[in-house]
């Protein structure tokens, strides 16, 4: 509220410059020494009429006070009327010009602005919000981009339930910008049919494979029919594509909390530990060195799935790309990731997904200044599925239908 009359304010303030400009024009000629001429200075009315609000209304505004200003009472009576018929071709003009490039500027605006909510409802369906609850586990992700107008950088994560368990991805594409995002399109666009249709972890990273080659692929060939068209062939070693790659950390979650992972070089995650009475803490899980990243290898022939943890309820986890861990002060001094995630878990009582993923992007930041030098993603998943102990056998006996025998009773 406080800051929306602010806002309101100043836009008042934006509108009254053009009338105090020529207020003090006026004010200055009255006060100044017999002969000083300061009347020229009213055709600047509508020139700071289209800088400030940039409202046509409020240029032909500042042009008609400009002009009321010039009719002969104050110090208007003393002006040469030669001097006075200039200064008024000179504000009509300036107020005419000032108006077109108003009317220019505010088409422009309009087209700027349809432009950048068709981009922002474009990025947002390709890295598209998680939802709250998934299967039995709450999520909350969140994206700082280095390019500064875009929503959605280099790095991707999606998380899926399917008929195998909650299947997640997080990945980091190499660089920025809008050709990093082509790759992350065709990246999530991959997993998100792979992961309900292929049954075992290790196809579903083949799929992704198979994407990020054939999207590579097809951008070479296009890059190269423009190249042939306008100044012949590249030489395949000016090509950049052979050095693209993308790191990603698959994960399958089962119903009973085992996480399963298969990682391409991405950092390994932490797990928040939640459990009722203890005090939660961050510790980093995964053990191994990755296979290496897709698009600089082919994948072997078989693929290490790992078990990477087991999440009791309340549990988390927090996957994160590298620009977390990376992301340096002016001092140089890296981002301490690991305590923050515990502060973040710590003060939140019980793990707040979306607590955790605000907590460590305002850490950035400060920790940053602001400055970011590539794209951080985060995604936390906290386990809220209750075990359900194991039936007794007399139970069992009860839901079949049967009678527990009595010691010594004939069968």
């Amino acid at each position: 509220m406080i800051r929306t009359r602010a806002v309101h304010w100043r836009r008042r303030a934006v509108l009254a410059l053009p009338g105090v400009w020529v207020l003090g024009v006026l004010m200055w000629g009255l006060l100044a020494p017999h002969g000083t001429q300061v009347v020229q200075l009213l055709a600047a009315a509508p020139v700071i009429a289209c800088a400030g609000s940039g409202r046509r209304q409020c240029v032909i505004l500042a042009g008609l006070c400009a002009l009321f200003a010039l009719t002969p009472f104050g110090p208007a009576t003393r002006l040469d009327p030669a001097l006075r018929a200039g200064t008024c071709c000179a504000v009509v003009a300036v107020a005419a010009a000032s108006y077109a490039v108003t009317r220019r500027r505010r088409g422009l605006v309009r087209d700027l602005e349809r432009a950048r909510e068709i981009a922002d409802t474009a990025q947002r369906l390709l890295l598209r919000p998680l939802p709250p609850r998934l299967d039995g586990m709450t999520l909350a992700g969140g994206h700082l981009s280095v390019s500064e107008g875009t929503l959605v950088g280099g790095d991707l994560y999606e998380a899926l339930a399917t008929q195998h368990g909650v299947r997640v991805v997080i990945g980091d594409v190499r660089g920025h910008g809008f050709t990093a995002i082509a790759t992350v399109a065709a990246v999530l666009g991959s997993f998100r049919e792979a992961a309900h249709d292929e049954p075992e972890l290790a196809d579903v990273l083949r799929r992704l494979e198979r994407a990020l080659h054939r999207h590579l692929g097809e951008r070479a060939a296009a890059e190269e029919r423009g190249d042939r068209g306008e100044r012949g062939a590249k030489d395949p070693k000016d090509r950049p594509h052979g050095e693209e790659f993308v790191t990603i950390l698959l994960l399958e979650v089962s119903a009973d909390g085992v996480v399963m992972a298969l990682n391409c070089g991405h950092p390994w995650p932490y797990r928040l530990s939640g459990s009722p009475g203890r005090r939660a803490r961050a510790a980093p899980v995964g053990r191994g060195d990755p296979l290496p990243p897709l698009g600089l290898f082919p994948l072997p022939p078989r693929l290490p799935v790992a078990r990477l943890t087991r999440l009791h309820c309340g549990d988390a986890l927090v996957l994160h790309t590298d620009g977390a861990e990376d992301a340096r002060d002016a001092a140089g001094a890296f981002f301490p990731l690991a305590r923050v995630l515990g502060e973040a878990a710590a003060d939140t009582g019980p793990i707040v997904p979306a607590a955790v993923v605000e907590r460590v992007q305002t850490a950035l930041l400060r920790h940053t200044g602001g400055h970011l030098s590539d794209d951080i993603a985060l995604l936390v998943l906290r386990n809220d599925r209750q075990r359900v102990p194991s039936p007794s056998p007399a139970a069992r006996l009860a839901r079949s239908g049967s009678r527990p025998r009595r010691q010594g009773a004939a069968p």
